[in-house]
């Protein structure tokens, strides 16, 4: 209740146990996507410290999960790339179910200084724009 407070999500399969189960005939109060999400960005974030970045993610959802069931957050590497000023890994991750049933099935990339090397730069630099040398070109 107090995450679907927070975030403004006011349906009552949230936090209504009556109206989920004999409304929406569903197994019981179902835990809100957007809590989801930020479980996933705080491992994340966790993840990458105070050095590093977490440049994109994106998952998908595709089984629900309800109150009461052990969830655990995962993420594993899947591939690194260098860049001049630091490196990216891309991330396979989701959120499991105590059953083993995968939910929220994603990626990510995120980026984390070299050894020993400075923090990533802040703000984090366009990707996107960004030349060999590690410079970044101007918009446009």
């Amino acid at each position: 209740m107090r995450w679907s407070a927070a975030v403004e999500n006011w349906h009552k399969i949230h936090y209504d146990a009556a109206f989920a189960f004999e409304h929406d005939k569903l197994p019981g109060l179902l835990i809100s996507g957007s809590l989801k999400q930020q479980f996933i960005a705080n491992l994340l974030k966790d993840w990458v410290g105070q050095s590093g970045w977490v440049w994109k993610m994106k998952f998908q959802f595709r089984a629900m999960n309800v109150v009461g069931e052990t969830l655990s957050i995962w993420a594993k590497a899947t591939g690194k790339r260098k860049l001049d000023a630091f490196g990216l890994i891309d991330l396979e991750l989701g959120i499991l179910n105590e059953n083993g049933l995968e939910s929220t099935p994603g990626v990510a990339v995120v980026a984390l200084p070299f050894a020993n090397g400075p923090a990533v730069p802040y703000p984090f630099p366009d990707l996107h724009r960004m030349k060999s040398d590690g410079s970044v070109s101007a918009p446009g």
